[in-house]
């Protein structure tokens, strides 16, 4: 990469959708400053959902979909720390 390119480097949009339900069901009042931080950045763009009928992972883990991409996380603050890996590039989804 010239020098060029990592001067003017073009941030990846992520477009996430979180399910309504579920971020009630996860989120917590610790983290809640951390995710609109997050959300308020320029390359993100999010939606909430009344309901994305994925009940069974919804009623288990906290999620959000990225990009078309399923992503749970075992607590809010895991999948908050997934979402910036994303957007930084170094996530690396266990199969």
């Amino acid at each position: 990469m010239n020098m060029f390119s990592k001067l003017f480097k073009k941030e990846k949009k992520l477009n996430i959708d979180f399910c309504m339900k579920n971020l009630d069901r996860f989120l917590t009042d610790e983290n809640l400053k951390s995710y609109e931080s997050f959300m308020s950045q320029k390359n993100i763009q999010y939606k909430e959902f009344e309901c994305q009928s994925r009940c069974k992972e919804c009623k288990t883990s906290p999620y959000a979909i990225v990009n078309g991409e399923f992503i749970a996380a075992n607590d809010s603050q895991e999948l908050l720390d997934k979402l910036r890996q994303i957007r930084d590039g170094s996530y690396a989804a266990k199969s």
